[in-house]
């Protein structure tokens, strides 16, 4: 009876939304408001139905205000609202709950288990009561949500594995919960039932997805106070149950913009509010990510695939045109490398579009001639003399450089339809980083290159590495340039070329963290002097100057005024890092790195950086490392070949076991660079083609079109010979 009358309580929930989790809707799907319409004649419950079909929680005055936690008000604001509610006294534990599950799947009477979900799930105080370490205690700090994590994962690990008609009794109890009209700011008894809500995994069908968005949906109308708490909260989750909560919103929002058939949710238009509101619960979720050392997920967990088949530049111009209405790019979080890749191009030929039309109009108000060629930044280079040529000719060509890129090498016959390109930025950079020239060191503990900072005699070359990285992004050509990653966070600070040129420029915020990936040895020496125990000043007897060899030279230089006679001691060795770690990798190449800033900025100044981390500059720079040529060799394509043809099998046999290193001259030999694309390997568009001459001859391939030309070899042996000498003999068009 107990029982009954605690079903009369719930408002009923319509049987097509909540039978069959997962399967799917037959009849259209109602809206949570639906849930209250036969319930308001009940004044028992009281349910707000005046709120139609928007129906977040609170009365209409609160929704209208900033709401704060009451923890954050003065004393004297405090004094109207009545005090806390008293919480239940709930006695069962996880291991309790653990028997009661496996008596009753033992024996099939499920009573006490339906019990617990009936009343644990009926209101906020009941949730709390059930899982909060202490009832009674408030504990209002971010560092602990005060919540049994232990039970709550059993009690949720266990919900699915329960009979239907529990299931859907935890569904009824968390509308009743939704739907009460509450009074006052929240507190932080709400914030925990919130957080134990979100982690029901009951969100993961589409029959739930109502109850769900509205979940998000209140989330989203905490303060930012209150958010804050959620999100430290959130940190503190296992990985495990952490990347649940990520995948379920991620799977939320595919659904919502593609959903396998039309009638699984109710229209677009009536629910326009679900998607920003999954993605702002989303960006918490994020937060908390990064807030985290290390990160609980990589950043890639938390692209959404589904979002490279939207209209991604619809959504860049509502963002780029600073309107108020919702756009994914205002949490670039969520979209892919290649998503934004595709937002760089786009907004790269639309620049490139508008330059070459200014030339030709120009050109036509004249009244001169009209050469084709004014629609391209055609550079002219000797091989012998590539350096100071590409120099001279970017120089001379910089208010062109937002035009299509085409190469031609003085003396040779080939005809740049992009594989030329690829071969010069490829000769340029192994030019410029070779050792002996002097502009870049390259540091063996990190294999990793830094910027000399002796090298100041000519500050145009290094500003020419920069441009070069820009047109390698401008024109989509992966360089083989190894940078350690925090010079791409210097290269995003700021994301926006500042107006005022006196504004610094490159000098990112960076710690012992990227010191280690630059200098490893000397980051762990000044990590040992962080926590030496003994006397720091007489043992180490260091003051705050450093000391540099440049061209056999030392030279000291003050890390702050007077610094040669002030010593490190045990007080002040933080800012003797802080600033030995700011020189070496900010103030000591300043000027270097500004020239190389303003390079890279002044080819791709863009809004479009700004959606950008730091880790996807450098993939779109450098494309990726990690070869897969079991990929590669699904999405090849043939012409004159099949995949059974003798040769093909023989081809892929060779290539499967080659090492990495011969893989790599392969993948060069074909495309130019040694490097993956953004998007994997189904983005080289590769090639194999049949060429009808003597087996006597080698592989050959046209870089521009990512293709391999191969004769008809008969026998592995052969073709591995064959192949072997082409790609490792792969450079040049034609004879001077």
């Amino acid at each position: 009876m107990e029982d009954d009358r605690g079903r009369e309580k719930l408002p009923p929930i319509l049987t097509s939304s909540l039978t069959g989790f997962g399967q799917g809707m037959k009849k259209p799907y109602p809206c949570l408001s639906g849930f209250t319409s036969s319930m308001n004649h009940r004044r028992a419950n009281t349910v707000c139905s005046r709120l139609g079909t928007e129906l977040p929680p609170l009365s209409t005055d609160v929704r209208q205000k900033q709401r704060f936690s009451i923890d954050t008000l003065p004393q004297e604001a405090k004094a109207p609202f009545p005090s806390d509610p008293v919480i239940p006294l709930r006695m069962k534990t996880a291991r309790q709950f653990q028997e009661d599950l496996e008596r009753s799947l033992a024996s099939g009477d499920w009573r006490e288990v339906r019990e617990f979900y009936l009343t644990t799930f009926e209101s906020f105080l009941e949730l709390n009561a059930a899982f909060k370490r202490e009832a009674n205690a408030p504990f209002n700090t971010i560092e602990d949500s005060g919540i049994d994590s232990k039970f709550i994962n059993v009690v949720f690990d266990a919900l699915l594995q329960t009979p239907q008609d529990i299931q859907k009794s935890v569904l009824k109890g968390i509308i009743n919960s939704l739907l009460r009209e509450w009074k006052g700011p929240r507190t932080k008894d709400d914030l925990r039932a919130y957080f134990i809500l979100v982690q029901n995994p009951q969100y993961s069908h589409t029959s739930t997805y109502v109850i769900y968005a509205h979940l998000l949906r209140q989330i989203v109308s905490l303060s930012e106070a209150d958010q804050h708490f959620l999100m430290h909260w959130f940190k503190r989750l296992s990985p495990r149950r952490f990347k649940q909560l990520v995948e379920r919103l991620l799977q939320f929002i595919s659904t919502r913009l593609f959903p396998a058939t039309p009638d699984d949710l109710p229209p677009i238009s009536k629910c326009s509010w679900w998607i920003p509101s999954a993605t702002r619960v989303l960006a918490l979720l994020n937060a908390a990510n990064s807030l985290s050392s290390p990160p609980i997920l990589s950043y890639t967990d938390f692209y959404n695939i589904a979002l490279d088949h939207i209209d991604i530049m619809g959504e860049y111009r509502t963002w780029h045109g600073n309107s108020n209405k919702f756009s994914f790019c205002q949490f670039p979080f969520i979209l892919s490398a290649a998503v934004k890749k595709a937002i760089i191009q786009r907004d790269s030929e639309q620049q490139m579009i508008s330059i070459a039309r200014q030339s030709l109009v120009d050109k036509v108000s004249r009244r001169q001639r009209v050469d084709m060629n004014l629609l391209f930044l055609n550079i002219r280079v000797r091989r012998t003399q590539l350096l100071s040529d590409s120099l001279d000719e970017l120089s001379r060509k910089r208010a062109e450089l937002k035009k299509k890129l085409r190469v031609t090498f003085v003396g040779e016959a080939g005809l740049d339809m992009g594989g030329l390109t690829k071969e010069w930025f490829l000769l340029l950079v192994r030019q410029i980083f070779h050792t002996d020239y002097g502009m870049f060191t390259y540091l063996k503990e990190s294999c990793c290159h830094w910027f000399s900072s002796w090298k100041c005699d000519n500050l145009s070359e290094f500003q020419l590495v920069g441009t070069l990285m820009g047109l390698a992004v401008y024109n989509s050509i992966a360089l083989d340039i190894h940078f350690p990653p925090c010079c791409y966070k210097k290269l995003l600070t700021p994301p926006i070329v500042p107006c005022d040129q006196n504004t610094p420029v490159g000098m990112a915020t960076l710690g012992l963290d990227d010191l280690q990936q630059v200098m490893p040895d000397l980051a762990h020496g000044l990590s040992e002097l962080l926590d030496y125990e003994g006397d720091v000043e007489e043992d180490f007897y260091l003051t705050f100057q450093v000391f540099q060899e440049e061209m056999g030279v030392v030279k000291s230089y003050n890390l702050k005024t007077s610094g040669e006679k002030i010593p490190v001691t045990k007080l002040n060795r933080k800012e003797y890092v802080q600033l030995y770690v700011d020189f070496l990798l900010n103030k000591s190449i300043y000027k270097q790195f500004a020239a190389f800033y303003y390079g890279f900025h002044g080819v791709c100044a863009s809004g479009a950086l700004m959606l950008l981390r730091p880790e996807e500059v450098e993939v779109l720079v450098c494309g990726s490392l990690d070869l897969d040529m079991l990929a590669l060799q699904k999405e090849v394509q043939y012409e004159g070949y099949n995949r059974n043809d003798t040769t093909i099998r023989c081809f892929w046999e060779v290539v499967l076991a080659f090492p990495v290193e011969l893989q790599r001259k392969l993948l060069h030999f074909a495309t130019g660079s040694d490097r993956v694309p953004v998007g994997g390997m189904a983005h080289l568009n590769f090639k194999i083609s049949k060429i009808d001459v003597s087996t006597d001859w080698l592989p050959i391939s046209h870089t521009c079109f990512n293709q391999i030309c191969l004769p008809p070899y008969k026998s592995r042996k052969e073709l591995k010979h064959k192949l072997t000498i082409a790609i490792s003999n792969a450079e040049g068009f034609g004879l001077e």
